[in-house]
């Protein structure tokens, strides 16, 4: 299928790890469905984007039923998704703080946007979903590592790691992918680590050719690191000269 045929909707786009994905997809031709909360950041993105390929933003929480609904019906009227990539995700309390002091009203936040806020997505778009499209939630060695001061996150990013395998297990016809991109200089890792210097962690932009390769590529439906992906990525390179 032509690039130029493929539509993605990413949440989460106007910052970090998904607009280093939509910034990446836009240079290779794909449609894009935008969302997120902030809705001047956002339009920023839109507006540069748009300069590349056909894009549709809208701003709002995809904790929200109405503004899932609101992208379902975007995503109808491009002719169906390609692929759908659940990366809008919430940290918690910052500094991080042990589960025996995590106040739980946080935790129900963060699980709301972490686990049932994807589901969600998942469910309103279940329809536009063409056969075949990938479905990729970003997730994080926090959700396989007890971190101490990661209890709340980690908790969510391993129930969506279970929601999204048995999604995998449930629906052969799809490729459903959960990887985990690794520590990266973004704000909400720079809010788990407040006053820290967290210039050593690489820039969102270096796993990109990692994700595209899930969205492009024809791996098995699983869970992926960006360690993984690179060898990978690097044969498909090889192979394409």
């Amino acid at each position: 299928m032509d690039a130029r045929e493929r539509t993605a909707l990413i949440t989460g786009a106007s910052r970090g790890l998904g607009l280093a994905l939509a910034r990446g997809l836009a240079g290779r031709g794909w449609n894009l469905i935008l969302t997120a909360r902030n809705a001047e950041q956002l339009g920023v993105v839109r507006d540069e984007l748009a300069q590349r390929t056909h894009v549709a933003a809208i701003p709002g929480n995809v904790a929200d039923a109405i503004h899932r609904a609101a992208l379902a019906v975007l995503a109808r009227g491009h002719g169906g998704l390609d692929a759908l990539v659940n990366n809008a995700g919430a940290l918690g309390p910052s500094p991080l703080p042990p589960l025996l002091e995590y106040p739980l009203d946080a935790l129900r936040s963060v699980l709301d946007t972490n686990v049932i806020a994807p589901l969600g997505m998942l469910q309103a778009v279940r329809d536009t979903l063409k056969p075949g499209a990938r479905v990729l939630s970003i997730t994080s060695d926090a959700a396989i590592t007890p971190y101490a001061g990661w209890g709340g996150y980690g908790a969510s990013k391993a129930a969506l790691e279970q929601l999204t395998a048995v999604l995998a297990a449930e629906n052969p016809t799809l490729k459903v992918y959960w990887m985990d991109p690794g520590d990266l200089r973004t704000d909400m890792h720079q809010a788990a680590f407040p006053g820290e210097d967290i210039s050593d962690r690489p820039l969102p932009e270096v796993r990109v050719p990692a994700l595209i390769n899930l969205l492009e590529g024809d791996l098995p439906s699983g869970r992926y690191t960006a360690a993984f992906l690179g060898p990978v990525i690097a044969e498909t390179a090889e192979a394409a000269a």
